[in-house]
This record gives C-alpha cells, structure tokens and sequence, in this order.
C-alpha cells in the first residue's frame, strides 16, 4: 500500500511541470500571435493609409459636392483605432466657386480621434472623442449657396461622434447686403456632445471677447445646422460673460460682469440678462459710478445688429430706461442710436459722470428725454456721442457757496429785498427746463429758463464739460423794480428814472445779462449789446 501511495506521489510531481510548462507554452504562443497580427495590422494600415485617405477624400467629396484636399491621415492600431492627420480643405461646389466662393469652406489645420475597434461596425459608425484645432468654417452669401437641395449628395458613411473638441475655431456668415461686413465668431475652446446628423448640437463654449475684452463662457444647444439658410439654425442657452475691460472701447472705462440667458433663431436670438460695471467712467471726468442695466434685446446672430427692448438701468442712484438699436456698418464698425428716458434721477450722477469738475457744479431732481447717437470709427467715445433732448431740473441747489449765494442774493433782491441780500443768506431751491445738445466735449444749451423766488432767468449758451468755459446770454425778469432792487436810497431814487426801460411784458423788471468765465469762477453782468430775439 505505501509502494503505490509513493508511486502516485512520485508520478504527481514528475507531471505538474509539463503542465505548467504546457500553459506557459500557450499563453506565450497566444501573445506571439496577437503581437505580430498586431505588427502585420499596423504595417497593412500604413500600406493601407493612402488607400484610406483617397476613401475619406472621395466620401467627403460626395457628401459636399466639392473638390477636398488632405494633406496628411496617419492611422494605427496600437491603443484601438487611432487617426491624424492635418491640411483638410473642403471647398465650395463648381457652380458656387463660378459664383465668386473661392476659399475652403471648411478647413481644418489638424484633427485626431481614438475609437474602439468595434465601434466601426456599428451602424452609424461610433467615435468616442475627436480633437480639432484650427478649424475655420466659411459660409457664402446666401446667393452664392446651392438653393436645390435635391442636388446635394450624401455620403455614405454616417458618423456618431461623443465629443467633439475645437481648439482656436472660426466661423464665418457671408453676407449679400453691401452694407454689412461677414460676421465672424472666434471660439477659443468649444466642446460639442452627442455630434451626428441633422440633430442639435450641445455645447459648452469658451471664447475670448475682443472689445470690450473679457471671457465668455456659454453652454446650450445649436442646430441642426442649416446649410441652406444659415440664420435659422436654432439656438438655445445661458452665458457669463467676465472681467470684460472696457478701457479697450477708447472713451470709457471700468469692468463689466454679464450673466443671462438667450433662445431663438441664429439670425434672431432673443436675449435676457444684467449688466454690472461697479466703476463706469468716460474719459471726460474720469469719476466711477456704478452702472447697472437689466436688458432684454433681439439680436442677429448673422449681422451683429442688437435691437434693444426697453432696458432698466440704474447709474449711481438714478434709475432710467433706453431702447434702439445697435448696428453694424460695413467697413466701420457700429453705431448706436438710442431712446433715453430719466423720470426723476439725480443730476449730479450724471455730472460726476460726464464732469470732470467734483463736487458736481449743483444737486438736483432731473427729468430727462434725449436721442443718443454715436457713430462709428476711432475716437473717444465722448468724441463721437451726441445727445439732443429736453430736460427739467427742480429743488436745484449749488455745490459751489459763491454761486449759491449770488443766486439766493439775486432772489431776495428780485422779491425787493436788497437789504437782506447778503453773503450767507438762506439757501433758496430753484429749477430750470430747456433743451439741449451735447457733443464735442460741450453742451449748448437752448430756451434755457431758470426759476427761483422773485425772478426767472432766460438764457441760452454753451457749457463745456471740463467746466472751463461758461458763455450764457439772456434776460432776467424780476418781481420787483430795478429801483426796488438796492439797498441804498438815495441809489433807489435815482433808478425811478429809468424804471420804465425796464419794466417790460408784466414784469417789474426785464434786464439782458451774460454769465461767463468757469466753474469755479462765475461772472455775472449786463449784456448791455443785449437784443430780444426768439430762442432756437
């Protein structure tokens, strides 16, 4: 019995090896194998390269109706299916180069994308994710573009792609109007999900804006694309829009934040959101105020033209709302034409804003209607703005003492009260309606009338807006006489006689005046070459 035992124990151990050794021989074989059908697949695919290059030439040909050119489409199976390459250019159909289309209207300066090798025989053929860089898409004028569908081929071959990545992208919408420039896109980074045929795109793009110059961010849906009329490709999504520095619109200066949300047409995108800039200034006083605007606004994905709904804003404490257009001219850039309404703001707001002396010249309620225009090209800002409206101004009071209390003087002198006008005297509150125009670093001034207890002043002039200048001339209609108007008696006496010059049109007195010099250094007086004539 222990014979056989140690027979069986002896035989055991004298086999176990050639097992082992047997399966070792096997997984070794196997690897061989899978290496040198791996080496044989690699070689046969380069050898097989230009074959598959002349393939995907010939079915994206058929697909765009259109001569295609590819540099360079290197492929392996070393990590699943692997392709690069670099140099496509699709162009135009014949009959869209004959009409004047001759650049690529696709191009891409390199691409590369990994698949697993049963993803090509599926139907549609699946690819995980392909990397693009430098792809630029060139879009004829709608008269240059096939309009028979019918007679558009499509390839063969139909691909699924899960993410599709674009580095430094560009496209370009060509336009029949001769007024308007091609609108151009620049993607600095995009991700497209779920890439296929004749189904939305989603998207997550990131592009640098270059005026004013900031960082958008936006992720939604677009498309499908529509090669016939590009403008009515759909459009969906939400955007934020950072550190936009508005110092490089030469003019203006601060920091934009913009977050908000758009949906619609390409050609027609209706768009909601809010502007923040904490330290908005103009180069014409360089003084921040905080801007504040909730906006709705149609824009035109094709031409850049924005059409803006009424728009709430708020600058410094003064709230008040705009609409109009923002347009683009060809060859130019954009002009600006837009519907201003203030109902009650703060006057001194927009002097902090657009004044370069501080405090502002005076305080007050204002009532403002005006037209804004700015027109294109490359000055300042301020240099190519121009406002023209009305304006009503109440409860004025003047920062500058001096000023103040000439005008609370001329009031208690006007009520026939000369001897109580005197420096220090009680503030009185005024107002002040007109007409203006402001352009040019000035603001002209028509049927300007000021009112204050006892007297209303008439005038009309120019203002400029480093408070260097002032040029006034008018009348000012008293209550009182002129010989009620001084203090001394016998000087009272004396203007009896010439009373009856000037007590004119129901009022005790009518006297021409002018007021110039500056800001800080008013001069009143006599405009004794005055003449009534009627206010522009």
């Amino acid at each position: 019995m222990g014979a056989i035992k140690n027979y069986v124990l002896h035989d055991n151990i004298t086999q176990s090896p050639k097992k082992h050794n047997g399966r070792r021989l096997f997984f070794w074989i196997v690897l061989v194998s899978l290496i040198v059908l791996l080496v044989v697949g690699e070689v046969m695919l380069r050898r097989a390269a230009p074959i598959l290059k002349g393939r995907v030439i010939e079915t994206l040909s058929t697909r765009f109706n259109s001569h295609v050119e590819l540099d360079d489409l290197q492929v392996s199976l070393v990590k699943g299916l692997a392709v690069s390459g670099g140099g496509l250019r699709i162009f135009a159909p014949d009959d869209v180069v004959a009409a004047g289309a001759k650049a690529p209207i696709i191009s891409v300066q390199r691409f590369d994308f990994h698949a697993r090798l049963i993803g090509l025989f599926l139907k549609p053929t699946h690819v995980g994710s392909v990397h693009v860089q430098g792809l630029a898409i060139n879009i004829p004028p709608k008269s240059m573009r096939q309009s028979d569908k019918a007679s558009q081929h499509r390839g063969k071959v139909k691909i699924l792609v899960d993410e599709l990545i674009c580095d430094d992208s560009r496209l370009v919408i060509g336009t029949d109007n001769p007024d308007k420039d091609p609108k151009v896109f620049e993607l600095q980074h995009i991700v497209l999900k779920d890439v296929g045929p004749n189904v939305p795109l989603h998207y997550d793009a990131t592009l640098i804006n270059a005026i004013p110059k900031g960082d958008i961010h936006a992720v939604g849906t677009f498309g499908p694309w529509d090669t016939e009329a590009p403008g009515e490709s759909s459009v969906t999504g939400k955007y934020t829009f950072q550190h936009a520095d508005l110092n490089t619109i030469k003019g203006i200066g601060g920091t934009l934040r913009s977050v908000g949300d758009f949906t619609g047409r390409l050609d027609r995108i209706e768009v909601q959101g809010i502007v923040d800039v904490p330290d908005f200034t103009l180069d014409t006083a360089k003084h921040p105020v905080p801007l504040h605007t909730q906006f709705s606004a149609i824009v035109d994905g094709t031409t850049g033209d924005t059409y803006l709904q009424p728009v709430n804003a708020k600058l410094g404490e003064s709230e008040f709302s705009c609409q109009g257009a923002v347009v683009n001219i060809k060859g130019q850039g954009h002009t600006i034409d837009l519907d201003v309404d203030v109902p009650a703001g703060r006057i001194q707001d927009f002097l902090q804003l657009a004044v370069k002396t501080r405090p502002a010249v005076m305080t007050g309620v204002l009532a403002m209607k005006t037209k804004l225009h700015i027109r294109p090209g490359k000055e300042s800002v301020t240099q190519k703005l121009r406002l023209r409206g009305t304006f009503g101004l109440k409860q004025i009071h003047f920062a500058n003492p001096d000023v103040q209390d000439k005008v609370d003087m001329l009031s208690l002198r006007a009520e026939g009260h000369p001897r109580e006008a005197k420096p220090g005297a009680e503030d009185v509150t005024s107002r002040m309606t007109g007409r203006f125009l402001m352009g040019d670093g000035k603001l002209t001034l028509q049927a300007l009338e000021y009112t204050l207890p006892g007297a209303t002043v008439q005038l009309q002039g120019v203002y400029t807006l480093d408070g260097k200048k002032f040029d006034f001339t008018g009348k000012v209609r008293t209550q009182a006489k002129l010989s009620q108007m001084v203090a001394s008696r016998w000087k009272g006496w004396a203007l009896k006689i010439v009373d009856p010059f000037f007590h004119k049109h129901g009022a005790g007195a009518e006297i021409p005046v002018k007021v110039t010099g500056t800001n800080t250094a008013p001069k009143f007086g006599l405009d004794i070459g005055h003449k009534d004539k009627k206010s522009d």
